[in-house]
């Protein structure tokens, strides 16, 4: 197999169609190298402080608790940048207390967690391929904008970036080039680093395969939102992370100029080493801003269980409880509490009160009745 250095990477080419032009990626399954010192030092980096985010994570008891928390930001941000409007604490929040002309957007983000919890399962049994990328984004446009254009199917005309296709910023390969370049990503994601296969470091790897991915475009709706659900599934499939904890949607939100011209700059400059390093820098920061949360969480739990809750004295056992509880849902109302806790409303609501006084819950509605509160200091490390 020949070898290529990335500096020399050849994007593709723009084609003629009628009143437009559409550009077609070359292929990415190949040996790629990687030869500039800048990107080599991000590189190991970036691979060290995912070694220690991954640390963190095995060592945090009930550490499902806590990831389900790094999903529901990571599934309100990335439905963010395709224009919902759903905040995060309304994201944990259940159905019938959001406004129902925001309904929608919820079941957006709520579209997005199940997708992530599904396709982790199905890694289980499949590898990052095209069938696992159509299953995972039927679920992320099931019953949402998007749900008549073919979710779960790829394509089967032209899509464009931009106001129309006359005016478009980018318009991707027509849809007869689609499989063939998804199957060349699939064969790409799944060379294995062996002497007779494909030796690219992981995260150039997934870099490159978001960047085609993107550039393919191959739904018609729902490729941003699928295309960084990929790098957090390359990374648990490769087992770069034992558990979901590094999303970058945040990072492309906040650098969104960047994060546009720096892929569209590889497509019309091949200018595919600025990317990976803009790639490799955003794991760096995200990576970072992962472990400080983790720090963050330890040091709550560590105060609640030691400082505020011996101060209940013999309530001291049913607050744990609670706390437990609310570590898997931050957002909740006192029939909910109530339920979880398994005890008559009147003690649910004389432990919210408890916890009230302790500055642990805060009441988010103004109201006498229905009243829904929420774990405020652990909402806040998020």
């Amino acid at each position: 197999m020949q070898i290529r250095d990335i500096k020399d990477f050849k994007a593709g080419k723009w084609a003629q169609q009628l009143e437009y032009k559409s550009f077609i990626p070359t292929f990415i399954n190949q040996q790629w190298v990687l030869s500039d010192a800048k990107s080599q030092l991000l590189l190991s980096e970036a691979d060290r402080l995912l070694g220690k985010l991954d640390a963190f994570s095995t060592l945090i008891p009930n550490v499902d608790f806590f990831i389900k928390m790094h999903i529901t930001k990571e599934a309100t941000v990335s439905s963010k940048i395709e224009g919902t409007q759903t905040s995060f604490e309304e994201a944990l929040i259940k159905e019938e207390h959001i406004n129902p002309e925001k309904r929608n957007d919820w079941q957006e983000v709520h579209n997005y967690i199940n997708a992530i919890n599904e396709a982790i399962k199905q890694l289980e049994k499949l590898p990052i391929s095209n069938r696992l990328i159509k299953q995972t984004h039927k679920i992320l446009l099931s019953g949402v904008r998007g749900k008549e254009k073919l979710p779960g199917e790829y394509r089967k005309s032209q899509n464009w970036i931009g106001s129309s296709l006359k005016d478009a910023i980018f318009v991707p390969p027509a849809h007869d080039e689609i499989y063939a370049l998804m199957q060349d990503l699939e064969l790409f994601a799944n060379a294995e680093l062996t002497d007779n296969g494909i030796q690219v470091p992981h995260l150039i790897k997934i870099a490159l395969i978001h960047y085609q991915f993107e550039t393919i475009h191959p739904f018609l709706d729902g490729n941003g939102r699928m295309g960084r659900l990929l790098i957090t599934l390359y990374l648990i499939d490769k087992k770069i992370l034992q558990y979901p904890t590094l999303y970058l949607s945040y990072y492309f939100e906040k650098n969104r100029r960047s994060y546009y011209d720096k892929l569209m700059d590889v497509r019309e400059k091949n200018a595919l080493s600025a990317w990976l390093q803009f790639f490799l820098e955003g794991v760096i920061e995200t990576a970072q801003d992962s472990i400080k949360t983790f720090e963050n969480i330890i040091a709550l739990r560590d105060k609640i269980e030691r400082e505020l809750l011996p101060a209940l004295g013999k309530k001291q056992m049913d607050a744990l409880e609670l706390i437990k509880c609310l570590y898997r849902e931050p957002i909740m109302d006192g029939s909910q509490i109530a339920e979880r806790m398994n005890v008559h409303a009147s003690t649910a609501n004389r432990m919210i009160n408890d916890f009230v006084n302790l500055g642990l819950l805060r009441e988010l509605t103004g109201y006498k009745r229905n009243r829904i509160y929420i774990f405020e200091p652990y909402v806040k490390l998020f």
